[in-house]
């Protein structure tokens, strides 16, 4: 028609192909990005990107449709400095995360402005599957501390995600008996919520776990 802009953001800065990636809508995408006009990686005014929106929402097919663009940045920061695998980690998107670990660009390892990275979002979430799929990586730390001083096992145990606990003690390089800031410990945080089942696990490998509460 001409008498648009077909790249135009809204008061959000919403583009039109950042609303149907949002909403998943794969035909009205594909066309958008038939468009010389439309940027592929145009972020709104958070500065999350059309790949952002999917990863979120665990929109596999669209994920991929804007992988193929090459000005595209899978691993583009917002600015709270959340990626798109951190969103995907973050709500439990085993698919969307799996196909964003396969591109060269993205640091798995990578964390946000709080100190969380994918690992510890998903250990947060109780994303079993994501924690098991990011601990197959070599560049993972599984024991990596955010602002707080705080790791991934030890969301975990406060939150009683017993089974994300089991998964994370399984790895020599995790420490449990690691404190925060506020010196405490993962076990120091399950007893204090009167989680029974966190509690009881043999949290004790080659470190003497403190029972400090």
């Amino acid at each position: 028609m001409g008498c648009y802009d077909i790249d135009g953001g809204d008061f959000s800065g919403y583009t039109p192909l950042a609303w149907a990636t949002h909403n998943a809508h794969e035909d009205v995408v594909k066309i958008l990005l038939g468009s010389e006009e439309v940027n592929p990686d145009k972020p709104d005014n958070n500065s999350e990107t059309p790949l952002s929106h999917t990863a979120r929402g665990g929109h596999e097919g669209v994920v991929k449709l804007l992988l193929k663009q090459e000005e595209v940045n899978p691993d583009k920061p917002n600015k709270w400095g959340q990626t798109p695998l951190s969103y995907a980690a973050s709500r439990g998107h085993e698919g969307v995360v799996k196909i964003l670990l396969e591109q060269a660009e993205v640091n798995p390892n990578k964390s946000g402005n709080n100190g969380w990275t994918p690992l510890t979002q998903s250990a947060m979430g109780e994303h079993e599957g994501v924690v098991k799929i990011l601990l197959e990586r070599q560049d993972v730390n599984p024991d990596k501390l955010d602002y707080w001083g705080r790791t991934p096992l030890s969301y975990a145990a406060e939150r009683e995600h017993e089974g994300v606990v089991k998964i994370l003690l399984e790895r020599e390089e995790v420490n449990p008996d690691k404190p925060s800031i506020s010196s405490l410990t993962p076990l120091s945080l399950a007893t204090k919520n009167g989680h029974e089942r966190v509690v009881a696990l043999p949290h004790s490998r080659k470190a003497a776990v403190s029972s400090t509460i």
